[in-house]
């Protein structure tokens, strides 16, 4: 899923570079991306460890997150510093809560293999609609104008929210090699961020193309000490674009971290 390609000497680099002369392209096309685990912590919460987090964002200074599991999937609202949840209401037992967006005053939920979702008031939980879709539903951010969904797959939907059919979709390629397992989605300054389920990667995509920009390894951010055989991966990305702050964490993770990424 993540094989790097062999990196770009003699011959082949001098054609590169011979190509970018004559045509003006960014020498950054003749170099894979290389997985870096640079980031900084500049912060840690709390954060519930009975939370299966499936879908995260920040909005007016709290944060809001999709649980999963049959039987155990919410919609919260919790205080940032403290961890705590403010409010909450259940999802039906028969749904798997997935990823979350919010959009024009509206909370977005998906299901995993329900074919439904949920469009919820954001200030009283009060749900206003149900939506259906023909694929499964892992992460969901926005753009502002279309929600934006992962299925597991290498591919990334472009969704129209009123009557939510599919736009556009792009296929997600790391080194012209595709990336499934994207789960949970953030759109940030105009690019999307999303973790790879089974791991601790969080790549930043290029919305027009696909194309991973970055690949950052975040292994090691939980420490050993707060892990338990229950503890799951990284999962969750949350955004504050007033403070530029940008917050993580994980399935049943008893912390939630804002860092810094590097380039």
């Amino acid at each position: 899923m993540r094989t790097l390609s062999a990196p770009i000497t003699g011959l082949r680099r001098l054609f590169c570079l011979a190509f970018l002369a004559s045509f003006g392209v960014l020498l950054a096309a003749c170099h894979p991306v290389t997985p870096t685990t640079s980031y900084q912590v500049v912060n840690v919460y709390p954060h519930d460890r009975g939370a299966f987090t499936q879908g995260l964002l920040f909005e007016h200074g709290f944060l809001y997150e999709s649980t999963g599991f049959y039987g155990r999937s919410s919609l919260r609202k919790v205080q940032l510093q403290t961890g705590k949840v403010l409010q909450q209401i259940e999802v039906p037992d028969r749904y798997f809560a997935e990823g979350l967006a919010l959009l024009d005053g509206k909370l977005y939920q998906l299901t995993w293999q329900n074919g439904a979702g949920f469009v919820y008031d954001l200030n009283t939980f009060k749900e206003e609609k149900e939506f259906s879709y023909s694929f499964e539903g892992w992460g969901l951010t926005t753009d502002g104008k279309s929600l934006i969904l992962s299925d597991g797959s290498d591919q990334i939907r472009f969704i129209e929210p009123s009557t939510f059919t599919v736009q556009r979709a792009i296929h997600v390629l790391e080194n012209g090699n595709a990336v499934t397992n994207l789960n949970e989605l953030e759109y940030v300054k105009g690019q999307i961020y999303a973790n790879v389920w089974q791991t601790d990667h969080i790549l930043r995509i290029d919305p027009a193309t696909g194309k991973v920009l970055n690949d950052y390894d975040l292994s090691g951010l939980l420490p050993p000490q707060d892990r338990e055989p229950t503890t799951d991966v990284l999962n969750g990305i949350a955004y504050d674009p007033n403070g530029d702050h940008l917050y993580v964490t994980g399935k049943l993770w008893p912390k939630l971290f804002e860092i810094k990424l590097g380039p």
